[in-house]
């Protein structure tokens, strides 16, 4: 039986690189260029798509991307028996129309929003009582 802990408002800290969302095909090995270094980088695989998010510096101009994505790091961990972590933090984008692209790893969660939305949704986090560390 999974605990019910209530969310509080989330530490988040906005990461200085800027990232792209790639899709490849499935069958492709993992680019060198997706291992490289960084603050962050994520790889999934899927019957349907190999999808890399990482710096956008790093993606070839040849490869299909959707750069321009700003990253807000939770500050975790979350122990795993905690729900609702991510949609409390969703929720307040969401209800601004703002999109979003999440990644959790085993500590916490990621949420990239396009660079245009950023003063948007900082103020729609900050307004839902989320704070932004420096």
């Amino acid at each position: 039986m999974r605990e019910n802990i209530k969310v509080k408002p989330l530490r988040f800290r906005l990461l200085a690189e800027r990232f792209a969302i790639t899709s490849l095909d499935p069958k492709t090995d993992v680019p060198e260029w997706a291992l490289r270094p960084a603050t962050l980088a994520s790889i999934t695989r899927t019957p349907e798509e190999l999808s890399i998010v990482c710096p956008g510096s790093h993606v070839p101009p040849e490869v299909k991307s959707d750069a321009g994505w700003l990253c807000l790091k939770l500050e975790g961990p979350f122990p795993f028996s905690m729900t609702g972590v991510l949609a409390s933090f969703i929720n307040p984008l969401s209800s601004n129309r703002i999109p979003i692209f999440a990644i959790a790893t085993f500590d916490t969660d990621y949420v990239l929003i396009k660079q245009e939305f950023w003063h948007a949704a900082r103020g729609a986090l900050e307004s839902a009582g989320h704070t932004m560390l420096a």
